[in-house]
């Protein structure tokens, strides 16, 4: 690995636990473990595991009115929670495509965290901060917190054993003091099962990890969060949601707050909802034998009607499985090939997620 490449806090952790390395984002993040990826995703599907994820972005938002200038920058309707809740939202070009989707924690008025994906943490805070009146400071602090997913049905156990808060309600977060530093504890995840995203100090990173653990999390790479992520049909920036594909298409309308007087980005996609998006972003499941990767046609007969943008076996299902955007005419339902390196493997368009997600 290149020495330019970022290290999480948690990284010796990782090394001692023989972890596989790979590059994300410019981050030396573990890929998976000597176990596998399909022994984790099935340990977060069944019983619970634990992400080093601190390659996320972290932002923070205050001053006087910073929730409300957060609210006219970004998609979602931030005034659709208070206090202590968190949402998932868009950052929008004005074009209408997807500078980064994140979430954002709104601890007060004043005082809003966003979690931006790691590639575009730079651009989305350079973004707020020309954006950011007087009196309202946007600071990166990207390299100043960990972040770990505690992911699974007995992820409230984990957390009950090490004191921390694991009742309150889905996107919701709590603040806890752990050995004299604040962890922010929000119920939120990517995988679809029940779980918990932990933002901690750098210095404090490292005991919290241990103590996750030794309670019996499998400690889990971003392989298995991939596939899980992909079960649930969840976007990832970069693939399923960019620049050239907007909101209206990946269908995320139910991300923007449309009745909001402004957000970046708002008249093209209002716009192109208005008018009805020429391409949509639907699943694809195998009816055969194949793997569907990123970046294969989608055939109908001889005609190209679309191309995959994520795809991998779903070891839940035992099949393989797909994002794709599709022409606006085919929807769940249609039967259509995939053309994997020249072997034509028949699909079904299907409305995501794959499989279910346990309840929240």
């Amino acid at each position: 690995m290149s020495e330019t490449l970022l290290t999480s806090p948690l990284h010796e952790r990782h090394l001692a636990h023989g972890a596989k390395f790979a590059e994300f984002a410019g981050w030396d993040m573990p890929l998976q473990y000597p176990s596998g990826v399909l022994a984790e995703h099935q340990a977060v599907r069944t019983g619970v595991g634990a992400f080093d994820v601190s390659h996320l972005g972290k932002v923070w938002v205050t001053g006087e009115g910073a929730a409300a200038f957060v609210n006219r920058c970004l998609a979602n309707d931030l005034d659709r929670i208070g206090a202590g809740g968190a949402q998932y939202t868009l950052c929008l070009d004005e074009s209408g495509g997807v500078v980064d989707d994140l979430i954002a924690y709104r601890f007060a008025d004043d005082q809003v965290f966003l979690i931006p994906n790691a590639a575009n943490t730079a651009e989305v805070a350079r973004r707020l901060r020309e954006a950011a009146p007087e009196g309202v400071e946007v600071r990166d602090v990207h390299r100043g917190f960990a972040v770990i997913a505690v992911q699974g049905p007995e992820s409230p156990r984990i957390l009950e054993y090490l004191g921390l808060p694991h009742d309150h309600e889905y996107m919701t977060f709590r603040e806890h003091l752990v050995n004299h530093s604040d962890v922010i504890v929000c119920r939120s995840g990517y995988t679809g099962e029940t779980g918990f995203e932990l933002v901690v100090p750098n210095e404090a990173a490292v005991d919290l990890w241990d103590g996750i653990l030794t309670a019996g999390a499998a400690p889990c790479g971003l392989g298995a969060r991939d596939t899980l992520r992909l079960e649930m049909g969840y976007p990832l920036h970069g693939q399923d949601l960019s620049l050239d594909i907007s909101p209206v298409q990946a269908r995320l309308n139910w991300a923007i707050g449309w009745d909001k007087p402004e957000f970046w980005g708002k008249a093209a996609v209002a716009k192109e909802r208005a008018e009805g998006p020429k391409r949509r972003l639907w699943g694809l499941e195998a009816t055969g034998k194949g793997v569907p990767r990123a970046h294969m046609t989608v055939l109908d007969g001889d005609t190209v009607v679309g191309e995959t943008t994520s795809g991998t076996h779903a070891p839940t299902l035992k099949k393989g499985v797909a994002l794709a955007l599709l022409d606006a005419a085919y929807k769940p339902g249609a039967e259509l090939e995939l053309d994997v390196r020249g072997r034509r493997l028949p699909i079904r368009v299907v409305k995501p997620p794959f499989t279910k997600a346990t309840p929240k």
